[in-house]
């Protein structure tokens, strides 16, 4: 995990610096870009901590061996449903949920419960039906 490390913690060394010298460069006097900018940095510390953490755990990846070949990294990677369509509905729940920041509260609350009953569908879709396991 050394790649995602180095890409999101170098993002710490550009947001900061950065927001205060947007800070210094509109004389402070408009707060929320250099809130945002100092907010990114810490996000961007965040993840790459996270990302050193989690790399410290597992064992070194194929992709971090920069020798490794192709086939070093084949092998099963996970169990995907190939024909699920519960995806897209959730996607389209998420959608159709934020655009109810924008327009109301009843557009918003739709919007869950649609995404809610996908993801209750697609995290049960292999215990009914043709698919039970």
């Amino acid at each position: 995990m050394k790649i995602e490390t180095w890409v999101f913690g170098s993002g710490t060394f550009f947001f900061v610096p950065l927001a205060f010298v947007y800070g210094l460069l509109n004389q402070w006097e408009e707060p929320v870009g250099f809130a945002a900018l100092l907010l990114t940095g810490g996000l961007s510390a965040m993840v790459g901590l996270y990302f050193f953490l989690v790399g410290q755990r597992i064992d070194p990846r194929p992709e971090d061996n920069g020798s490794a070949e192709v086939a070093d990294g084949a092998g099963e990677l996970g169990f995907f449903n190939p024909r699920s369509f519960w995806p897209i509905g959730a996607a389209g729940g998420a959608a159709v949920m934020f655009v109810g920041f924008a327009i109301g509260p009843w557009l918003f609350i739709l919007g869950l419960a649609t995404f809610g009953l996908m993801v209750l569908g697609l995290v049960f879709e292999h215990y009914v039906g043709d698919f039970k396991h």
